[in-house]
């Protein structure tokens, strides 16, 4: 029977899907992390800023543990394929602030600010509903368990803090432009989550040796959730409410957390 947990542990036993899917992982956080720097240099708000920075040394700190487990198999990354590049492909659609925009040394204005939040808003929401599927799918595993279980409570820190500052700005006056923001970049988000998710699923059936019925129908699985999001689903990555845990990037990161042993 095709569960998600019976795909992930079918791309778990086989070395050359594995290594796909942690350098696709690996590369995602790494990109974040180094948006997030940058993003934290160009920042002007003294308590905002040092939650920026907080937000980058979670993702830096992803992307080491996606590479240990990779080390830990005796595998290195491998080029993440152009369109499995989930960062690059936003960015393309003008969603989050261009990469040019972030190598520049003029600090940011609060509308780009909001567009920083909204947007971490959005791809956190997708980063802890995907990381609660891993932390499921591998709960038995002992390789990859609790790598997942550190990384999920993270990514929920994360969506805690873009809720709480993007209410805090809500309440400063910004609410329209904060609202038109979001629903922008969640119709972005959920395309190009849909078009990243098909082209994986390609590379990992030609790996893995799919039949075509089973391709057929994770395609069509994906196509289906993404008309469920394209038509209702994307209201829930639009809505603020205060999180149950405030200020949840308040405290500065372990500056070499990695992978647990």
């Amino acid at each position: 029977m095709l569960t998600t947990r019976s795909l992930f542990n079918e791309i778990y036993l086989n070395d050359e899907a594995y290594q796909l899917f942690c350098s696709i992982a690996a590369g995602g956080e790494d990109q974040g992390g180094w948006e997030n720097e940058r993003i934290h240099s160009l920042a002007q708000d003294p308590v905002l800023a040092p939650k920026i920075a907080r937000h980058g040394a979670d993702e830096r700190k992803h992307g080491r543990i996606f590479t240990q487990l990779l080390h830990k198999r005796g595998l290195d990354k491998v080029p993440v394929p152009p369109k499995a590049d989930y960062c690059m492909l936003l960015e393309r659609q003008g969603i989050g602030l261009a990469h040019e925009r972030l190598k520049s040394d003029v600090p940011l204005a609060e509308r780009e600010i909001i567009t920083y939040l909204a947007h971490s808003r959005v791809t956190e929401q997708r980063a802890s509903e995907q990381m609660r599927q891993l932390m499921k799918a591998y709960q038995d595993n002992p390789d990859l368990g609790r790598a997942m279980q550190m990384i999920s409570a993270d990514e929920d820190n994360h969506l805690a803090y873009c809720h709480e500052e993007l209410l805090r700005l809500a309440a400063a006056g910004h609410g329209p432009y904060i609202r038109h923001t979001l629903e922008h970049i969640a119709k972005g988000e959920i395309r190009t989550h849909r078009d990243v998710g098909l082209t994986v699923m390609a590379a990992m059936g030609r790996i893995l040796g799919w039949p075509l019925p089973r391709r057929v129908v994770l395609a069509a699985g994906l196509y289906g959730l993404y008309l469920y999001e394209a038509t209702v689903g994307w209201r829930r990555m639009v809505r603020l409410r205060m999180p149950a845990r405030r200020n949840a990037l308040g405290t500065p990161a372990p500056p070499h957390a990695g992978l647990p042993h």
